[in-house]
């Protein structure tokens, strides 16, 4: 098992994105330090760039994936990547698909669906964008290949969606009851929780779940978890940190299980 922070944060656009490398630097030696490993932190950029083609910061989002792309290319086992913004789980879970075969599945533990396209989007940003690139639809120059089976994808606690989103749900792109594949990756962005469980999320939506109930879900997966990713702290506070070791514990042991 390898542990990578992703430091990103052009993918996200509201005030506390600012604080996301930070969080996630922090969460990254937490989780090393509950697992016994140290992580390796992918070198991302810094730098913004502007909107093009409808994808905010396009120019340093390449950048970053280049050098994901470039730390995934040998790992010693499953890797657990902590962002950064959502877009920095779109390397992973491709390669992934890429190893795993079209029998992948992907747990997707998010408020929002993350199925908007550069059409779609109401905003620009990309990790409202990573779950639909994955299915092969949005940027070209992001876009997993080979792609997410249709289906192949649950979500759990989504409950902000955008009308884009919903028709891609409504034509079947993901499920919502049942955990799909052969295989499966586990995505959490923390924003999945409640804001009164955790309060570091980038983009918290009231009505989430109980870091309790993410725990549960995790233990009860029946298939083999091949790579994992936590996504979206904007805090680098130690105590609410603290407060998801339940949570890095459960990924970690459904990590190990798988290899």
């Amino acid at each position: 098992m390898r542990i990578h922070a992703v430091p990103q944060r052009q993918g996200a656009l509201v005030d506390k994105a600012r604080f996301l490398p930070e969080g996630c630097l922090a969460l990254s030696r937490l989780a090393g330090d509950i697992a016994g490993i140290k992580p390796y932190v992918v070198p991302v950029s810094t730098e913004e760039s502007p909107a093009v083609d409808g994808v905010a910061n396009r120019a340093a989002l390449i950048v970053n994936r280049t050098a994901q792309l470039a730390a995934l290319e040998a790992p010693e086992g499953p890797v657990l990547t902590i962002g950064g913004d959502c877009g920095s789980d779109v390397a992973p879970i491709g390669v992934a698909r890429f190893r795993y075969g079209p029998n992948l599945g992907v747990a997707w533990f998010d408020a929002h669906p993350d199925l908007n396209t550069p059409e779609t989007s109401p905003s620009g940003a990309f990790h409202g964008m990573a779950l639909r690139a994955l299915f092969g639809e949005g940027d070209p120059e992001f876009v997993a290949g080979p792609a997410l089976r249709p289906g192949n994808a649950v979500l759990i606690g989504a409950r902000s969606i955008d009308a884009g989103e919903q028709a891609a749900i409504d034509r079947g792109l993901v499920t919502a009851d049942s955990f799909p594949g052969e295989q499966l990756y586990l995505h959490i962005d923390l924003d999945v929780l409640d804001p009164g469980e955790f309060g570091g999320a980038t983009y918290p939506e009231p009505g989430g779940l109980s870091i309790a109930e993410v725990v549960g879900a995790i233990d009860g997966i029946p298939v083999p978890v091949v790579g994992a990713g936590i996504t979206e702290c904007a805090t680098a506070d130690e105590a609410e940190l603290r407060r998801l070791t339940p949570i890095i514990e459960a990924v970690t042991r459904a990590l190990r299980r798988a290899g």
